[in-house]
């Protein structure tokens, strides 16, 4: 199940309560950005753009700290990419959901010879649980906040959940809640304090099975292209590696036709040129 993809659910369906959290605003005139932002390939399971007027609210949200390229970086690439797309102001936060003594989650800017660029960092592990458990959208996020005593947070947390009027959104809330909470508590204790049918009738936990098949699909065909091309070419280099990850499933079927008619690696240096 992908944790920064559930986080993603959340923002875009909730966008009005993390602009309240994060931005102290309570408008609702929010738009969520179904942005393209071309060259190096973003990982949109764990982005999302939400427009706020004539400002732009980046939420990254990762369980790791490790990226490739590094997150600093990134988080610079990104804003120069929507800078220069809509030209408005961003706020950008990247949120870190599982405790980790890592210095790069204590990273809040990218700092170059002569570039420097500041972003947002939450650890979620250091946050006020209270702001979270008062609203219903965050009580996913709530299980991996700040504590003494994490049972007793999971158990207001549950409690919170079995009070939301709605059985959609109780089920679709539930269901993140278990996904996020799977970083923190083993399975038995979630089994005890939340109902499994209930995850399992939910839109969201649909949708994690539907893009894990997906995923699984895309690995397979990823890891049967480098393979040919590896037999045929010999190493391939890492850059042009990178570029091929970040191929859908769609153009990697592509590719894999394609390849019977590559002479040489510049044949295919040449071809993930025309697709970018």
């Amino acid at each position: 199940m992908t944790y920064d993809n559930t986080c993603k659910y959340l923002a875009e369906n909730y966008p009005a309560d993390f602009a309240r959290w994060l931005l102290a605003s309570d408008t609702s005139d929010i738009e969520v950005l179904k942005t393209e932002l071309n060259l190096e390939p973003i990982r949109a399971d764990s982005l999302t753009f939400l427009q706020i007027s004539n400002q732009i609210l980046h939420l990254e949200f990762q369980t790791s700290p490790k990226s490739t390229p590094p997150l600093d970086f990134r988080m610079l690439d990104y804003y120069t990419r929507l800078k220069r797309q809509y030209w408005w102001d961003i706020e950008q936060v990247l949120i870190f959901l599982q405790a980790t003594s890592s210095e790069i989650v204590f990273n809040t800017q990218y700092v170059d010879k002569k570039t420097r660029h500041e972003y947002r960092v939450i650890r979620l592990w250091e946050e006020d649980p209270t702001p979270l458990l008062a609203n219903p959208a965050l009580l996913p996020l709530a299980t991996l906040a700040r504590t003494d005593s994490p049972q007793d947070l999971l158990e207001q947390v549950a409690a919170a959940v079995d009070m939301i009027e709605s059985r959609e959104e109780r089920q679709n809330i539930s269901a993140c809640v278990q996904v996020l909470a799977g970083l923190r508590f083993p399975k038995n204790l979630m089994r005890q304090l939340f109902r499994e049918e209930i995850m399992q009738e939910s839109v969201i936990y649909q949708d994690i099975l539907q893009k894990g098949k997906e995923q699984g699909k895309k690995q397979e065909a990823l890891e049967l292209i480098l393979r040919l091309l590896t037999r045929r070419f010999g190493v391939i280099e890492s850059e042009v590696q990178q570029q091929i990850r970040s191929l859908s499933i769609t153009q990697l079927e592509e590719l894999a036709e394609a390849l019977l008619d590559f002479s040489n690696p510049s044949d295919l240096v040449n071809y993930l040129g025309n697709i970018s």
